[in-house]
Order: C-alpha cells, then structure tokens, then sequence
C-alpha cells in the first residue's frame, strides 16, 4: 500500500522528515517497507533556468538554424544555436545550460554538452515542452509570461510536484489503515495531534430532479447501501492536482469521474462504484442474487457465469450491471458521453465478496478492502465526498435526496477490561491516564471506569479488534514496544543466535546438493593395504593404525585417508567400461600420533572425499563432451563453501606427492579443504590410468565454523555497468590475489569480477599468463555515469600496475 506524505499532511501537521514518520509507522505496527520519490515531472527541471533571449541572428552555415544570445543571470551571456521556428528576441524562455540532464517525454535522459552547430559554438538548449518531459508539443520552444529574473531554476515558474511515498506492508487485519485518512488515525495517537476531515458540505437536489430509487433484497450480504444521483456532469480530465495525487500511489488517472471516486477510496478507505444513469433501466437499483448460471459480461470484456451466492447490483429489470463489491459491467460504466451517474457507496459482506472474487478470480481494490472488512458507518461520510468533488469539478447537480438504506445498525463491539491483565501482557504497569488517553486517541469510547478496569467500546471500523488482547496490543503499539523494559538477566546474550547444528541434516542436505550434480554416494571399508602409506611419501606409515587380529594383510592398518579406498571403487567401476564416474564419500580416518610421556594417542578424524573422472557427461548429439577439467571440481567445491555460507578463507597452490597441482583452502591456518589433480603415481597405486581429480574436505573443521549471517536485500533500481580488460601478469599471480586487489581498490561499487579467458603463449612470454577479466560495477544509490566508471577502472589498472607488475594488453 502506498502513503503519499504531501497527501497525508492535508490532514495532520506533520514537521517531521518522511523517515521519521516511516519509523513511527513502523514501531507502532504499519511496517514501512520502503520510501520512494515521486516527481510530476522526472528530474523536476533540475539544472534549467529561465533565460531572457537578447539577440537572434541567422546562422551563416544554416538557413533553419538562429544564433542566440541568451542571459542566464551569469556574468556574459550565453550563445546557443537554435532549430526553433518561434524563437525571437526579448523572449523568457527555458534554458538548459551545459551540464543540465535533460528527461524528455519520449526517449533516455541525456546531458547538455558544449558543441559545434555548422561550425558555430552552442553553450546549451532553449527547449520545447517534450524535451524537459511537460508535454508532447514540438512546434516549437516554450516562450514564458514571467516576470522572473534570468537565471532563475524553472521550478519556480512551472512548480512541479515532488513527494515521498511510503510503501507500507499491511499485515491482513489492519483495515483501519487502508487510507490515508486511516494512517493519520495512527499518527493522531502517536504524535499527539488533530485530525482535520475533508469537507462534505451541504448541498441541495436541483428543481428537476429525476432521482433512481434503490431496493435491497438481501441484508445479510449488503447491511447498507447508500447511494446518490448527479446530473449534468461533464466527464472531461482530472484537474493537475488530483492527477498527481493519483499518480504519487501509482495510479493512472481516467477521467474526473473515475478519478473522484478513486481518491475517496484511497483517502477514506470506502470503496465507491459510479453507474452511468442512462444505462440503468426503470430508474431503479436492485440488490440481489441473480439465478445460477446468469452470464454477466464484466469490465474486461470477459463473460462470467454467476453464482448463486454472488451478489449482484441490478437495474429495474434485473439485469446485472456489477458484481458487488467486486468488479464492474461493460454496459454500466461512464463514459465520456455520460452526462448522469448514480454513485454508490455501500457496506458489503465480507464473506460473500471474498467467496466471489476467489470463484471467479477477480482481485480488485474494492474486493481488496470489502475482504477485509469496512466501515459500515463511513458509507454517507465517503457518499458526500465524492457528490461535492463532482459538483466542484465537473459540474454536476444532485437530483434528489441521499439515499441510505440501513435497517440494523452495526454498533460498537464492547469489550470488559481488566487493569490487571494489561499489566500482566504488557509486562509493567503503564499509567492508568495514559491508557485511557491512548483509547481515547484511537477513537475507543470508555465507559464504567472502575479500579479493576473499564468498559471499551471499539470504533466499527476496527473490524480487528474482537477480545482484551487485542485492545491491550492498541494501548502497547502506541505505548511503545522499545518503552518496555527487561528484566536485568534479559538481552541478547540470552538467546542463541543460532541452533545446534544437526549433523545429519547437514551431511543429508549436502548429499542431496552432490547427488544433484550427478555424484553417487559410495560406502567404503575403513581396513585398507598397509602398502598404500608405505609406498607413498604423501604419508607416515609409522602413523597407521595397525590391526592385531588382522583378517588379512590386505585389511592390515585402518585408513588414514578417504583416497585410496574410493580409487578402489573407481578402479572396480572403470574396469566395468563405466569411465565417466562422479562419487563422493563421507567417513572416517584413523591416525596413531605419539602422545605425551611415550604414549600412543589415537586420532579420528570424519571427513568427505569427492573423485571425479573421465568426461563431463556421456557423449550427446545436443552438447559437445569434454574431459572434466579442474575448474569443474573447482566448482562443486566452492559451491559446498557457499552452502555453508562460508566466504572468510585464504587458498594457496599445492603441488606435493599426492597432488600433481591443485589449491589448498585454509581457516585461518587449519586446512579445511585439498583438491585438484592426482598424480600418475597415485592412480597407478589402484591400477588407474585416466586422470583423477580429487578432493578431501575435513567434515567436522566445517560444520564448527560460524556461519556468517544471512542478509538479504531488494533488487537495486539501478543497473549494472560491465568492463573488461585484459591484464598481462607473471604467471605465478593467481586469480584470488588480483581479486583480493580489485576488491581492496574499490569497495563501494565493485560487484563481481569474472575470468572468461586465460591465455598462455610465445606472443606475450614465457613466464606470462594473460588474463581477459570482466568487472561488474554498480551503484545501489544512483545510475552510473560515464566519469564515476572512468575514474573506477583507472584506480583498478594503476593498482594492478603498480602491485602485480601487470600491463593492460589493448
């Protein structure tokens, strides 16, 4: 829901900034989920003067072209070349200096630069209507009758609207606040303040009138239905300052009568429907049901069957002209051809309407609040309203008197009060004087006031408010939650930021994202050959643990790593003509490590092995099959690191007995991950001979780190802005060092950077390596401009000139 603030404040008096309010709002239970400009005019003529024309002179160069000497309350005047058929001397004109952005109507903002026309310099534009987005009209440029001094910013001859729209997140039962006239009810008892309603004023049936008389068949949906009729209205526009009115919440205006009943809506919070008077037979309104099956053809032209229980407004003879509550007819609509209108204001079921817009699957403003719930006892307030904007703005005269057919009054629920169980929800005692002013604020009547508590009476349009907690939850929201206080041995501290970790549910949530990527999960056995460590340097067969009762000497030592028993596995599948192979483990490795005073210590330690083999899938007619390459483990890896929402670890390159190359990732001097490509002799210990890429993660370093807080935000406005460069760099540097550099040079609008080509060859050197990097910039604020990309990509090459030695290849 959208709160226009200039609008709001033609009812309380508000001094404070739009955020303040948004904050109050907010802590008192309307969360303010956003704060959004609004301009009459995009750019509000920011940078455009009024400019007085002193000279006009041919163009030699241009026939259609005439110099001008223009001032704009600088020291000389300026000399723009102009297109204009109009222009002429001792003219006031709009001038847009160079360095103003011009938003015209049609087509992207653009920047007034100094140039040459035909060979004449131009230092700006007189502009046209279309080109400062007032209007559409090019003939020629806007000549002004002012008496305004040149140099003058043009706003303050067109004064163009500009306001600050709150854009509230409704909870479902806060009816009450689905207007501005409801916010400002909260802010009345918030800010201590008065509330000044809009006029309805009185006014009289003109002598020839010809009023349509109303019926009402079924209270049960329709417990009042007021109504009025208008002749001799003129349908034309909106007047400018009910369009922006309209348009700051984000609607398009229509027509005056249309745009009426809108504003109501949105001012007051009662839906409002106006019927063409020509189009309603028998002069006469009927509130009914109509027979199952009747087809109704609605507004978009979309042709309905009707229910029995949809409640319909009908003209004398019983054919529907709109769903109530719900949406409108085709047939029944103004027009511009309208010159009368029964305007109708009612109270509707909430029931019945929701029953009737989820069958038919209509969402509307009107069915949006009826849903809800509204105000029985705001129909005639809303009805008056809008008859004394249509009488104001176009012209109508009201036939007859104001219909209103209520034959039960809905009163005030009344709800028994207990001081004592307000003082137990809220947790302290609040003043009794303050509770009742509170109540009294939020237009809760009191009665029976005793010590041990009160009779509330609740206002009818709070629908909500059925029971004592909900009166106590009024008297806390506008009390202040941030006014209660805690126990001393309450605070943060006191709660877990998080909940244990559940080691299965995070070992079965990260098996389903592997098996996702094609991994099958392989058992292996913790017995294992003792030759396994005693042949390879990578490891201390002195740390094996040995096996007495050994069933063989093949299961001689219990595994020190997850590695060789899943190349077994690989191995035994390989040799099954199964190549292409993706498996993942997760289990236990046992070490003996000499413990203090000669003693043996054991050591058990849980990890999680990945092997990936062969091609990256089997060989398809749609996609072209490669061998799997490091980035690909590379890429499951990181991704394990991003489920766990861990980003705070360093990686350095390895190259040892076991690993050919690959990356070791540290936390911050603990190894937590090792991968990439085994070595000949490895594979060859489990007969393999196609190339393996392995990685060993250790389980429970991971599951102990602390997960960074996960913080989300709205997608910005703005858009993002790529570069690319090519650096030529030693061939040591890794991509993480020029990432960490690019990162620390520029912070604030640095997005990503991405690798999308590597080169190695004679052409740039033997102990080069030349990166193709693209850089993702983007500014949350504002639109980038071509200077603040400039000025970033320059800071970016100097530093990585300047650290990694590197030159940019062009």
């Amino acid at each position: 829901m959208k709160i226009s603030t200039n609008w709001l404040k033609e009812y309380i008096d508000l001094q404070e900034p739009a955020n303040e309010i948004a904050d109050l709002l907010t802590m008192s239970g309307l969360e303010v989920e956003g704060l959004v400009e609004f301009e009459e005019v995009s750019g509000s003529l920011s940078g455009l003067v009024i400019g007085f024309v002193e000279s006009c002179t041919k163009h030699p160069q241009a026939d259609r072209l005439t110099m001008t000497r223009v001032n704009v309350g600088q020291d000389s005047p300026l000399s723009i070349v102009c297109g204009a058929p109009n222009v002429a001397e001792g003219q006031k004109v709009v001038v847009a200096p160079v360095g103003a952005t011009l938003f015209p109507t049609d087509g992207e903002p653009f920047k007034i630069k100094r140039t040459k026309i035909r060979g004449e310099i131009s230092e700006g534009m007189i502009c046209a209507e279309d080109e400062i987005g007032l209007g559409s009209d090019h003939q020629g440029i806007l000549v002004l009758e002012t008496d305004l001094t040149p140099g003058t910013p043009a706003n303050h001859y067109f004064k163009t609207v500009t306001d600050q729209v709150l854009e509230i997140g409704l909870t479902p039962n806060r009816t009450d606040a689905i207007s501005h006239l409801g916010v400002a009810r909260d802010l009345k008892a918030l800010l201590d303040r008065s509330i000044s309603w809009p006029e309805t004023g009185p006014f009289s049936p003109s002598e020839d009138a010809n009023p349509i008389t109303v019926e009402v068949e079924n209270h049960e949906a329709c417990p009042r239905y007021s109504g009025i009729t208008l002749d001799g209205i003129q349908v034309a526009d909106s007047p400018k300052w009910l369009q922006n009115r309209l348009k700051s919440i984000g609607l398009a205006p229509i027509n005056n009568i249309v745009d009426i009943t809108n504003f109501v809506m949105h001012e007051m919070g009662q839906p409002l429907h106006a019927f063409d008077k020509a189009a309603i037979r028998g002069d006469k309104v009927l509130v009914k049901t109509l027979k199952e099956g009747t087809p109704f053809l609605t507004l978009d032209e979309k042709e309905r069957k009707l229910k029995q229980f949809d409640l319909m407004i009908c003209d004398g003879e019983e054919n529907g002209m709109c769903i109530a509550g719900v949406f409108g007819g085709i047939k029944s609509g103004v027009t511009n051809d309208t010159t009368g209108i029964f305007l109708e204001s009612a109270c509707f079921s909430a029931d019945y309407v929701r029953r009737t817009a989820q069958h038919h699957g209509l969402k509307t403003d009107a069915s949006f609040r009826f849903e809800r719930g509204t105000d029985p006892n705001l129909t005639v307030v809303a009805l008056k309203r809008a008859a004394k904007l249509i009488v104001e703005i176009a012209n109508g005269r009201v036939c007859g008197d104001l219909i209103d057919i209520y034959p039960d009054e809905i009163l005030p629920r009344q709800i028994q009060m207990s001081f004592a169980n307000i003082d137990r929800l809220v947790g302290q005692q609040i003043p009794r004087e303050q509770i009742f002013k509170i109540l009294g604020d939020l237009d809760f009547e009191l009665r029976n006031k005793t010590e041990e508590g009160f009779l509330a009476l609740t206002p009818t349009y709070r629908t909500d408010v059925t029971r004592e907690a909900d009166v106590i939850e009024e008297i806390l929201r506008i009390y202040g939650y941030n006014n209660i206080e805690l126990e001393p041995h309450y605070g943060s501290s006191y709660l877990a930021d998080f909940p244990a970790i559940d080691r299965d549910r995070s070992r079965f949530g990260l098996a389903k994202s592997l098996a996702a990527q094609g991994f099958y999960e392989i058992y292996t056995n913790s017995l294992t050959k003792p030759e396994y460590a005693a042949e390879n340097p990578g490891f201390n067969e002195n740390n094996s643990v040995t096996i007495l009762n050994k069933l063989s000497e093949d299961l001689g030592v219990l595994r020190q790593t997850l590695l060789f028993t899943g190349l077994e596995s690989l191995a035994y599948n390989i040799n099954h003509r199964q190549t292409n192979l993706r498996m993942f483990e997760f289990g236990k490795t046992y070490q003996m490590v000499a413990g203090k005073e000669g003693l043996d210590k054991y050591l058990e330690k849980s990890s999680l092995s990945l092997f990936m083999t062969g091609n990256n899938q089997e060989n398809s007619w749609m996609d072209q099959t490669r061998p799997l390459e490091f980035h690909d483990l590379s890429s499951v890896i990181h991704k394990i690191l991003e489920k766990f929402n861990l980003s705070a670890y360093n990686s350095r390159v390895i190259q040892n007995d076991i690993f050919e190359y690959g990356l070791s990732i540290t936390i911050p001097d603990k190894t937590l991950a090792q991968f990439g490509k085994l070595t000949s002799q490895v594979c060859a210990q489990a007969d393999i001979k196609q190339t393996v890429w392995y990685a060993e993660v250790d389980w429970e370093l991971l599951l102990k780190q602390p997960k960074d807080r996960v913080v989300y935000s709205e997608v910005s406005k703005y858009p993002e802005v790529r570069r690319d460069l090519s650096l030529v760099l030693d061939k040591h540097v890794s991509f993480s060092e020029i990432e960490n550099l690019a990162r620390t040079t520029e912070r604030k609008i640095l997005r990503r950077i991405n690798v999308f080509d590597v080169y190695q060859g004679e052409n740039i050197g033997e102990d080069k390596k030349a990166y193709a990097l693209s850089f993702i910039l983007q500014d949350k604020n504002k639109t980038l401009t071509d200077k603040i990309i400039d000025n970033c990509m320059s800071r970016l090459m100097h530093s990585f000139e300047q650290n990694l030695g590197a030159y940019i290849r062009t």
